[in-house]
């Protein structure tokens, strides 16, 4: 598969939001499935690190955050805690330090990331608890990042494109440029996932992940991540 960036602008084909009742309906049913699974499996794992996060410093071991979802509505995302406690007081004081453009915050060696949380976040481990937000049905496996709320208040109507479509756990940019990519990269890319979206798209979307979860392919401290 071909997945070279283009700069010219794209634009999502309303034909890939509206109707195909049949990929939507194979969609959700893996992804209540898959997710189901995948949370008694990984159950074991959910405990060691639970015992590592909050023996690191006592505190929480998940962190709960309001994102924006299909159509602008928000929703709560769960995630292992992979900051310190105080994460969101300090970002305000390291907004100067972010490097990108864009309605993102990112920048290398954030000091609020927690040893525990480097290793987590490298493996992307940190999102697992979203398998709970796939299973109920308000994430799914494969789609763009949900955007926190005032991210999507500096969004042009342009941006807004990759708010038509459910989001996901993974997607397009994390399996291939991942953190890497800036804010412009990203959007461009949720819509080309949005436009090429299909069964087996997915499928080798979440093959890609898989391969990144042990193999991390250039790892940004995400501000996003915990704020």
């Amino acid at each position: 598969m071909d997945m070279g960036y283009s700069s010219s602008p794209a634009y999502v084909k309303q034909s890939k939001v509206k109707g195909r009742p049949l990929y939507h309906g194979i969609k959700r049913l893996f992804d209540f499935l898959a997710s189901l699974v995948a949370l008694i499996l990984l159950s074991p794992l959910f405990l060691w690190l639970a015992i590592k996060i909050h023996g690191e410093d006592g505190g929480p071991v998940f962190y709960s955050q309001i994102r924006i979802g299909k159509d602008e509505k928000p929703f709560r995302i769960y995630k292992f805690r992979s900051m310190v406690v105080n994460a969101e007081k300090l970002k305000k004081e390291l907004l100067e330090q972010n490097e990108v453009e864009g309605a993102m915050f990112k920048m290398h060696d954030d000091p609020r990331i927690t040893k525990i949380g480097k290793f987590i976040r490298a493996h992307s481990l940190d999102e697992l608890p979203q398998l709970w937000n796939v299973l109920i049905g308000n994430m799914s496996l494969v789609g763009p990042r949900p955007p926190l709320p005032d991210e999507v208040e500096q969004y042009t109507d342009y941006d807004k494109q990759r708010l038509l479509v459910k989001p996901g756990c993974s997607g397009l940019w994390q399996a291939t440029s991942r953190n890497a990519a800036d804010f412009a990269e990203m959007v461009q890319l949720d819509i080309e996932y949005i436009n090429r979206s299909g069964v087996f798209f997915d499928l080798w979307i979440i093959f890609k992940t898989i391969g990144v979860i042990f193999h991390p392919n250039g790892m940004y401290e995400d501000g996003n991540k915990q704020v």
